[in-house]
């Protein structure tokens, strides 16, 4: 990610059911393929109690192009029918950004 440009985090925070059969392979296919994507900046994650998914993007078309890709679409479909209790989708401007490494 650039440090001198605005970008855009999808934020996706979720609780998951008991039934997690295929989960993995599914967020692992979604995450490979929105590699693929244009606008595509990146992805972290984190699991617990409540998973945390953060995507990064070039611009707010690229997270609707990804949005709207059709394996997505199925992807989403089958995460709220088999997967997830709970989720929220929060779609942020990054404005600035710095970290520390040791």
């Amino acid at each position: 990610m650039n440090k001198n440009k605005s970008y855009y985090a999808v934020i996706f925070s979720s609780t998951h059911g008991e039934i997690i059969e295929g989960y993995s392979e599914m967020a692992q296919k979604m995450e490979d393929l929105a590699k693929t994507q244009d606008g595509y900046l990146g992805f972290e994650s984190a699991k617990g109690s409540i998973g945390i998914s953060i995507s990064y993007w070039e611009s707010l078309d690229a997270i609707k192009q990804w949005k709207a890709n059709s394996e997505h679409l199925l992807a989403q479909q089958k995460g709220r029918e088999q997967w997830y209790n709970w989720y929220k989708v929060r779609i942020c401007k990054v404005e600035r950004e710095y970290d520390y490494k040791r």
